[in-house]
């Protein structure tokens, strides 16, 4: 099938990979221009151009798929049918209606639930058990689209949005290819009305830590934000970013360090902090962090 792939984070990349191994011609790549990145800023390619041009693949990368020209060039490709994923543009009605059989979309949560930006980390957050991978047919609202299939996987107590990310992009590659193996045979599902919830983008001030919420929500929050943005917190003076959790046994005054474990007293309850990372360095396992910024019971953070 002559496929046009639109996508730019790793999870996409494992996607595009999966399409290209399945043997589907790829007639271009669409991806987002190189950004700065790094301490020198100097532009770095996204994960799925790195890739697509490892596997000679045609890349093209506009600001917008507004202008005319580029809607022109995009139906001159020919394309049976386009590949979306975590692409980052929104898709005028030209583009989408370009392929002779639409756009499908590898969506990162069970739809109707959690539409929109950043449906792990919402879904993590939410204290949700389940989550999954829908590949959607495309239309102008926002991830409102018939789904085609779904994969389904539970959500780990102990699990970070960077660890469902990676087990959810294997499933959307997978997803996707047999999508297209199964194109003429997939009924679309319409979404139900019931259901839906939005995963608003995150933003800067949802990552610190606060410590008076129950300790249910601190551990989800800082498991949902792991490991991008990171939730934080201060000790000492220092921005330290947490990164792993579980509940734990204990109490006291919020944010009081309870033990050598690295136990916090919550609003309700505890948490135990598995993973820290201060500025500047390397995330560590909560034994070694310690070692390096000693944290005594009795401690209050975030003062």
């Amino acid at each position: 099938m002559r496929v046009i792939f639109m996508g730019t984070p790793d999870f996409a990349a494992e996607a595009l990979a999966a399409v290209h191994a399945a043997g589907h011609e790829i007639a271009a790549v669409y991806t987002q221009p190189p950004r700065p990145a790094g301490r020198g800023k100097a532009p770095r390619q996204s994960p799925v151009q790195a890739l697509a041009e490892e596997l000679g693949l045609a890349v093209r990368h506009p600001v917008s798929l507004k202008p005319e020209a580029e809607q022109a060039a995009f139906a001159a490709l020919g394309a049976e049918v386009a590949v979306v994923a975590a692409y980052g543009l929104i898709l005028p009605r030209p583009i989408l209606a370009a392929p002779a059989r639409g756009c499908l979309n590898i969506h990162a949560s069970l739809l109707p639930r959690w539409r929109g930006a950043a449906p792990i980390q919402r879904a993590i957050m939410a204290g949700d058990r389940e989550t999954g991978i829908a590949i959607m047919q495309m239309e102008p609202g926002l991830d409102t689209g018939p789904v085609l299939l779904e994969r389904r996987t539970p959500i780990g107590a102990e699990e970070t949005a960077g660890e469902v990310h990676d087990r959810l992009a294997t499933l959307g590659a997978e997803a996707i290819v047999e999508a297209l193996a199964r194109l003429d045979d997939l009924a679309p599902v319409p979404q139900p009305e019931a259901g839906v919830t939005y995963a608003a983008k995150i933003d800067k001030a949802e990552a610190r830590v606060d410590w008076s919420r129950p300790a249910e929500e601190v551990d989800r929050l800082i498991r949902g934000l792991s490991p991008f943005p990171g939730a934080w917190t201060e000790i000492g003076g220092h921005r330290v970013k947490l990164l792993g959790s579980r509940l734990a046994e204990g109490g006291g005054a919020p944010g009081e360090v309870l033990d050598d474990a690295f136990t916090v007293a919550c609003g309700t309850g505890a948490v135990q902090v598995t993973r820290a990372q201060r500025e500047g360095r390397a995330p560590q396992e909560a034994g070694t962090f310690l070692r390096g910024l000693p944290v005594p019971p009795g401690t209050r953070l975030g003062a």
